[in-house]
């Protein structure tokens, strides 16, 4: 009787390949529903305030938060078990291949043979981000209206949620499309060394919408105005010089008008840098604070003014020690850093894609057996052939991550900014409805910025100091 190691000898190159890539799937999604089950496990037992919170939340506070994560836990297992499924059954049934082949039936009746198959590429591109757009569809709705809207961070109607879907799913081609198009072309006519051109593409690419996003796409979907001038302009100006950072604008974001959740983000190359702020995260100017106005039309039509969450945000120290944090991210060098192991990391794919993508057994494996298309090429080994290594590059992602916000924090703690950045935590914490107490395993998985009981640990020893 042959045993399992002999009989997976005996398998074709293509059906080993093909396997582990599905083992390797249901693996890292059974790993991933284990940890989200001990996560579940911690928001249904821990029913009371642990006495170390006990001056930082309120009962009201955590219990809320709690059944807030709860919901939001059940709902990511449902969803998460649901594209499991579908990708499982796409790859079974060989979805790939019948959307490419699709694809160039379309492009054929349009007048492009099989020789251009960039073109075939494109309409297999558009209709797999279509596919995938309209498959996630329910579930998107299902968070939005029902998650979201229960615990009140919701301020979407329905009518401004489809107009906000198409307009992202256009701007999305608009970009897509074109950038894909010229990867794929540099590929092509690059020769021996054409992983070296499509690095430096899309590195360009990257640098080039890092820049513009803030200032050309953003401000398509949300509406960017400067900070008026007053104390807390003034503060941020006065506290960017002392450090050095080159401060060109300070926006505001009206984040308040698709949901309550608050951020805060700073962009820009060189001598041109902006930081940008939600008025969720602003007191003083959040719309969520105010009364909303009778009788008013326009944008008001399109988003429901709530107050479910009165009064939230920072005070403008608080929003100050925030963003001391945000520019200790700039000092410190972790954007360039993370710039840096982005980019070594793209550089090392392209260069083992163009390894691969002469084995024509990977191909085959997903159904190709007569063509070998470029794009196809890419799918299968950025998406599956790397998927180990992306999982594994993935947790010290999460782990590096950790070590800067530490580092963050410990920068506003060095500016004078210790109290407020504690007091600004808790608010936030209590405004995003954050649950504090976490299992540790899925801490350490998932967690890109500390628990909050251990930032406001490390920062309650400088504050009593």
């Amino acid at each position: 009787m042959a045993l399992p190691g002999e009989l997976w000898a005996e398998l074709p190159a293509e059906k080993r390949i093909f396997c582990s890539v599905l083992l390797f799937s249901w693996a890292v999604y059974l790993w991933e529903a284990f940890l989200a089950h001990r996560q579940r496990r911690v928001y249904r037992t821990t029913t009371h305030v642990p006495r170390e919170l006990g001056q930082i939340m309120d009962s009201e506070t955590f219990e809320k938060s709690r059944l807030y994560q709860l919901d939001k836990s059940t709902f990511s297992f449902w969803s998460g078990l649901y594209s499991e499924v579908e990708g499982t059954m796409i790859l079974l049934y060989g979805g790939i291949p019948f959307l490419w082949n699709l694809s160039g039936q379309i492009s054929g009746r349009a007048g492009f043979g099989p020789e251009y198959e960039i073109v075939q590429s494109l309409v297999f591109l558009l209709l797999a981000t279509l596919f995938s757009a309209v498959t996630g569809l329910p579930w998107s709705l299902y968070n939005t209206f029902v998650i979201e809207e229960k615990h009140g961070f919701n301020q979407q109607t329905l009518g401004f949620f489809f107009k906000d879907a198409i307009k992202k799913f256009i701007v999305t081609q608009c970009i897509l499309l074109p950038v894909t198009s010229l990867l794929l072309y540099i590929i092509k006519i690059g020769g021996d060394y054409f992983f070296i051109y499509a690095w430096l593409f899309t590195l360009v690419v990257s640098l080039v919408l890092v820049t513009i996003y803030a200032d050309y796409i953003a401000p398509l979907f949300d509406k960017f105005i400067p900070l008026p001038e007053g104390e807390l302009k003034q503060q941020i100006e006065t506290m960017a010089k002392s450090i050095d950072f080159p401060l060109t604008k300070v926006y505001v974001v009206e984040g308040s008008k698709r949901s309550s959740h608050s951020n805060a983000y700073f962009y820009g190359f060189f001598k041109n840098k902006r930081i940008v702020l939600f008025d969720t995260l602003l007191e003083d100017y959040s719309a969520l604070n105010k009364e909303p106005a009778g009788g008013e039309d326009g944008e008001n039509e399109e988003t429901k003014s709530k107050t479910k969450n009165k009064k939230q945000g920072c005070k403008n120290e608080e929003v100050l020690a925030v963003l001391g944090h945000e520019l200790g991210h700039w000092k410190l060098g972790h954007t360039v850093k993370n710039i840096i192991i982005s980019q070594m990391n793209s550089f090392l794919c392209f260069f083992l894609f163009a390894v691969l993508i002469g084995r024509k057994e990977l191909f085959a494996a997903f159904g190709f057996y007569d063509t070998q298309p470029t794009l196809i090429g890419l799918m299968i080994i950025f998406q599956f052939i790397f998927s180990p290594y992306n999982e594994v590059l993935s947790f010290c992602l999460t782990v590096l991550s950790r070590r800067f916000e530490f580092q963050a924090d410990a920068f506003a703690k060095e500016l004078g900014k210790a109290k407020d950045l504690y007091s600004a935590l808790i608010k936030l914490n209590k405004d995003n409805l954050g649950f504090p107490v976490s299992d540790w395993i899925f801490s350490m998985w998932h967690y890109s910025h500390p628990p909050l009981l251990e930032r406001l640990q490390a920062l309650k020893d400088a504050k009593q100091d």
